[in-house]
């Protein structure tokens, strides 16, 4: 099904792409863009998750340079019953992470030193373990890929301006007035599809991150600080790279949380929520996870390259293992 869902959004992309160049070219500039958007779809699905973590200035990680990050991933993949996929780390002060790659065979997870530096240990594994259940459903793909190619819709739609201000077929065509419109209106019929595919699995990765991580309450105490890191430290390379937004666990744009159409993301409160009931459900209480996650672990530790909260020290024992 989810196969089926990133073909119907291809599609849908590349339909918007063939219009866009209508509009700027008539039907040649339609063809040109078609095959633009052809050749763009091949790219995006042997290179999207590269485009996206190079947007973001990743580094690659191991047991040597981060080894309990390594070593947490890995534990929480053999939970998941995935393959290990490979860890970045991103230098940036924001609290965040994401997911990227076309299959669990080729996947990556990427932590900001800022989340590394803000959150416990059972925190980050609540998150880890989110962004593994985006590789477990193949979210990765279609996000990863619509975030690709929507930013290059934005792209084509602001050429718009440079050749010539529209159709020069057609006499009725969009003219200049047209194209203004186009560069507004064509990155917001993107960004749309991207909404429309991010929010609803944000609520099913963090439901299946609570059960790989065993803990709801975890991945709720991570998302409050999160969130409230959000607020108060921008995301600069997120900012000039914004279709890759929804790949985030947290919106990286803004700290509104507003559960409306033009949000790449669930509400945090109503995601907290429903982790809370899932944690009521499976009968775990606030002692179980939120109320001692609250703090950072590990205060006394020497800190690792990157500065975190709980690099160096005696890890804690998680429900897997």
């Amino acid at each position: 099904m989810n196969y089926l869902k990133t073909g119907l959004l291809l599609a849908a992309l590349t339909a918007l792409f063939g219009v866009v160049g209508f509009l700027i070219g008539g039907t040649s500039g339609m063809l040109v863009a078609l095959g633009l958007a052809a050749a763009m779809n091949l790219f995006a699905y042997w290179n999207s998750d590269r485009l996206a973590l190079a947007a973001h200035g990743a580094q690659e990680v191991d047991e040597r340079t981060a080894p309990e990050l390594v070593r947490m991933v890995r534990e929480l993949s053999q939970r998941a019953g995935l393959p290990m996929p490979r860890v970045y780390i991103i230098d940036n002060p924001q609290p965040n992470a994401f997911a990227t790659g076309r299959n669990p065979q080729n996947a990556a997870v990427a932590a900001t030193t800022g989340i590394l530096r803000t959150l416990s240990y059972e925190e980050l594994a609540g998150v880890m373990a989110h962004e593994l259940a985006h590789i477990k459903n193949h979210d990765t793909l279609t996000m990863t890929i619509t975030a690709t190619i929507a930013g290059a819709i934005s792209t084509l739609a602001q050429f718009g301006m440079f050749f010539g201000g529209g159709n020069r077929e057609n006499n009725n065509g969009a003219g200049v007035i047209g194209t203004l419109l186009l560069v507004v209106l064509a990155p917001i019929a993107a960004m749309i599809i991207q909404m429309a595919i991010s929010r609803s699995r944000e609520y099913e990765a963090d439901r299946i991150g609570a059960e790989i991580c065993g803990n709801p309450l975890w991945l709720a105490s991570a998302l409050d600080k999160i969130a409230r890191g959000v607020e108060r430290i921008p995301n600069e390379s997120a900012e000039s790279h914004p279709a890759t937004a929804p790949l985030f666990i947290v919106n990286p744009l803004s700290g509104r949380n507003m559960d409306n159409l033009f949000s790449t993301h669930p509400a945090t409160e109503n995601r907290i929520a429903a982790l809370t009931d899932l944690a009521r459900r499976m009968g775990i209480g606030p002692a179980g996870g939120f109320t001692r996650a609250s703090a950072p672990m590990g205060r006394e530790a020497p800190r690792g390259p990157w500065g975190g909260p709980w690099s160096g020290g005696q890890r804690p024992r998680g429900p897997w293992g």
